[in-house]
């Protein structure tokens, strides 16, 4: 979706409103601010899973609040499939939208160059910025300022149950996409069970993508490279793995739950998926024995094996009324104590450096087995249309599981849709 007459409208009034001092190029409290005096309410719109990360966050919630008794925090906690779109209402109307948001890295410039976040360089949200990890960082900058602090970084493994891959004949999990389709066919024709189940999300096509040396577009040189030989290729790899039985064709609704749900109940081997579902799948019977979960590196392609980053990022609203508070709220939220506490309840990575040096960060086995997969991962295009890449992208993807388009169709159409978004690209 282009940016409407309407959109550069709203940009306008956030920014006049950033420069009443709702957040605009000089903070309104400087790089100080006192915990006990700060005061005001902060709405902070949370899109972590409500069940199994939210208790977490809500917890790190009230020590803040203990520690700022005049700050009031608003905890909303929205489905993250809808929170893209809800806030860019909410912005663009000058109504509803939260004081802070947890925002998808994907999201970030795109909300930046609508005029929707604050900057927060010299405030007090952003403390020691040095400390963040490069990959992180580099998703809250846009046009030389910083729009939010990294809370999380993470990207996508190879999820499997140990002992069905064993009862096929596999003491090891697959290095190659070649190696995954065989042991997912092992898996179903020794054990009866589904080999490997697909999420039909944009996100989880981006392994396949990369591993035959494609990408979705290319930001340094302008171009559009979905409907590239190497990135149709990738499509081919997922169309290949449905019709060969290796994964059978998925769920076009609610896929993500579908694919976890199989792997925590055991009628599954193998999934795709990041950190924070590991403590989600150990709650399963399929692994009342922890040690039967194995997370691994995605599997290589023709090219190589690589996964996108990923993660989340507190942002400030434009047009907060309640500045001061909001910054308080995510220094606190992404300070290295906080960080770690977070990585030792969900094993969620942290972003900053120093957290890692912390005994729960340092001693956590899902850390430990998720970082080095992490440190790998490929950035994205963080461009302003980068958040609105990955719909066309979901569509295709459920016209090739619903038999309406092949792979060179899909990336085809996705192609289109992309030079009607990228205007001036190759």
């Amino acid at each position: 979706m282009r940016r409407t007459p309407l959109a550069g409208i709203a940009a306008c009034l956030a920014f006049a409103l950033a420069a009443c001092g709702g957040g605009g190029d000089k903070p309104q409290s400087g790089t100080s601010i006192d915990p006990a005096t700060v005061s005001g309410t902060v709405t902070y719109w949370d899109t972590s899973d409500a069940a199994v990360e939210g208790p977490a966050f809500k917890e790190l919630i009230a020590e803040f609040k203990a520690k700022h008794p005049k700050v009031t925090v608003n905890y909303i906690n929205v489905p993250f499939g809808e929170a893209q779109n809800k806030f860019k209402t909410a912005a663009q109307s000058g109504s509803g939208a939260p004081d802070v948001l947890r925002t998808d890295v994907g999201w970030m410039t795109e909300f930046a160059s609508l005029g929707y976040l604050a900057p927060l360089d010299g405030t007090y949200a952003l403390d020691k910025p040095d400390d963040f990890l490069a990959a992180p960082a580099g998703s809250v900058k846009y046009n030389g300022k910083t729009w939010g602090v990294p809370q999380v970084t993470d990207s996508l493994g190879l999820l499997y149950n140990k002992d069905l891959l064993k009862k096929a004949g596999h003491d090891t999990p697959p290095k190659t996409i070649a190696e995954l389709k065989q042991t997912a066919l092992d898996v179903k024709s020794k054990t009866g069970k589904t080999g490997l189940t697909l999420n039909v999300d944009a996100y989880f096509l981006l392994p396949f993508i990369y591993g035959e040396g494609g990408d979705l577009v290319d930001a340094g040189s302008k171009k559009i490279t979905i409907n590239s030989p190497q990135s149709v290729a990738g499509l081919k790899v997922v169309e290949d793995l449905m019709t060969s039985g290796a994964a059978p064709k998925p769920a076009i609704t609610d896929s993500y739950t579908a694919a976890i749900t199989a792997l925590k109940e055991g009628r599954t081997a193998m999934i795709y998926n990041g950190p924070w579902s590991a403590t989600d799948a150990l709650k399963g019977s399929a692994f009342k024995d922890k040690a039967n979960l194995g997370v691994a590196p995605v599997p290589a392609g023709s090219a190589k094996a690589a996964a996108p980053t990923g993660g989340h990022d507190y942002t400030v609203y434009a047009g907060s009324k309640n500045l001061d508070a909001s910054y308080a709220f995510v220094r606190f939220m992404a300070s290295t104590e906080s960080q770690a506490k977070i990585a030792g309840k969900l094993g969620l990575l942290p972003t900053r450096t120093s957290a890692y040096a912390v005994p729960e960060v340092k001693n956590s086995e899902l850390v430990n087995t998720w970082k080095p997969i992490v440190d790998t991962a490929v950035p994205r295009a963080w461009i302003p249309e980068g958040g609105q890449l990955f719909e066309p992208l979901v569509q295709a993807y459920q016209g090739m599981v619903s038999g309406n388009t092949d792979a060179a169709g899909a990336a085809k159409t996705v192609d289109g849709k992309y030079r009607g978004l990228l205007k001036g690209w190759g």
